[in-house]
């Protein structure tokens, strides 16, 4: 009584886990008959002759086995066949070559057998849960999700929803402002669902254009209604970002949109993004044109393309040129990401001047041959082109020391002056 008492506790077991996972009455049907299957097979080498029946509204199971009447001294396979003298007091109207079906009650196949089932239910509900939290989270890949934080680790966070699975935010996908205790609620973008060996990790993100992306859709009716199209975002996430968007009607300003009266649209993204500082610009299919926008607010005086290299020579007045580069050259690096085109800015060359230029190979007494190929391979060939072009370009694109580059601009610069 007390193994069958047991056994039928396992159907106790499958109806919490029911309620709890939301899984339909078909699927938990299906589940523990071919537990049930599984087990049978594993102890008989076959499954083919039973019949199991589920019965989840009564929480109770029944396991019926057909076997072929044969004679006595012909009986081989008790599982498969029957005699006919054990046939015959079941029912003595049993004849050789006909079925009998009888009930087999589970908790007599022992104790194993049922530890057995417990182990492979346990296991396929474990299968069932894996599924269909990937099935969940496939789904929602792209979309902002809120989460509360359970467990903080060194290169990851771990957060649980509402329904208690398991979600991670990795230190490389978290804000490098961002800081979080226990029990507090994040919002982030779902990024990717990892399913390796039916593992399925949910994978989200703070630092994904996605998540700018949806963060304005939220803040914007007019995104969200489809009247305002976000093109392009580059980002650098908690420090700035660039956000080129685009009205199909001329009624809506679209910049002004996404800003709102006072910044009262944008303040609320910032503040989530932990004070990013954000650029809205105008989108246009005119390349010049959007690189112009995107080095805002530096002015441009002039873009020469090389569209075929996807590359940029954009010429500003020298009190433009920081400001086009930016803190760290930040500015440059967004909108070149922006606008996928590589940017190379330049001093205007001042054409009052009537100084001849001289070639850098001239040079070759006072400078370092190694120093004037490294400068020539970034295409200044020139002692004006290298004077125009901005120092840190100098340093980083030519790899040369900052104290190398300042003794080849004070050489050339004296070679101009009176």
């Amino acid at each position: 009584m007390a193994k069958k008492e047991e056994t039928i506790s396992l159907i106790d077991t499958f109806s919490d886990f029911k309620e709890t996972k939301n899984i339909d009455r078909t699927t938990m049907v299906s589940v523990l008959e071919e537990s049930f299957r599984s087990v049978i097979a594993k102890m008989f080498g076959t499954d083919e002759n039973y019949d199991v029946i589920v019965n989840p509204d009564k929480g109770d199971f029944e396991i019926w086995r057909n076997r072929v009447v044969v004679k006595d001294e012909e009986l081989t396979n008790e599982n498969m066949q029957i005699s006919l003298t054990e046939a015959q007091k079941i029912d003595a109207s049993y004849e050789v070559g006909e079925e009998v079906t009888d009930e087999v009650i589970f908790a007599k196949f022992g104790r194993r057998a049922i530890l057995n089932l417990r182990q492979t239910l346990a296991s396929k509900i474990l299968e069932l849960e894996k599924d269909s939290l990937y099935n969940k989270y496939i789904d929602k890949v792209g979309t902002v999700i809120a989460a509360e934080v359970y467990q903080i680790w060194k290169k990851e966070i771990l957060l649980l929803d509402d329904e208690g699975n398991e979600l991670l935010l990795p230190k490389t996908e978290q804000i490098p402002a961002d800081f979080y205790r226990k029990g507090e609620t994040v919002r982030a973008v779902v990024a990717r669902v990892d399913n390796r060996n039916n593992n399925p990790k949910i994978i989200l993100s703070r630092t994904s254009p996605v998540f700018l992306e949806r963060l304005f859709e939220q803040e914007v009716p007019e995104i969200n209604d489809g009247l305002i199209t976000i093109k392009k975002i580059a980002r650098i996430p908690g420090e700035r970002a660039k956000i080129a968007v685009e009205s199909y009607d001329d009624r809506i300003d679209p910049v002004g949109a996404c800003v709102g009266v006072k910044g009262s649209r944008i303040h609320g993204i910032v503040r989530e993004l932990r004070n990013e500082n954000i650029d809205v610009i105008n989108y246009t299919s005119n390349i010049q044109l959007f690189i112009q926008r995107a080095l805002s607010p530096a002015k441009v005086s002039s873009i020469v393309l090389h569209e075929e290299e996807k590359k940029a020579e954009v010429y500003l007045k020298p009190e433009e040129v920081s400001l086009a580069i930016g803190k760290g050259g930040m500015n440059i690096k967004l909108a070149s990401m922006l606008t996928e085109y590589t940017i190379d800015v330049y001093r205007e060359l001042d054409e009052s001047a009537d100084d001849e230029d001289i070639y850098l190979d001239e040079f070759k007494d006072e400078i370092d041959e190694w120093v004037i190929n490294a400068i020539k391979s970034i295409g200044l060939d020139t002692a004006k082109a290298v004077l125009n072009a901005p120092r840190e370009m100098l340093i980083e694109k030519a790899d040369l020391e900052e104290d190398t580059v300042d003794e080849v601009l004070d050489i050339l610069s004296a070679e101009f002056e009176e």
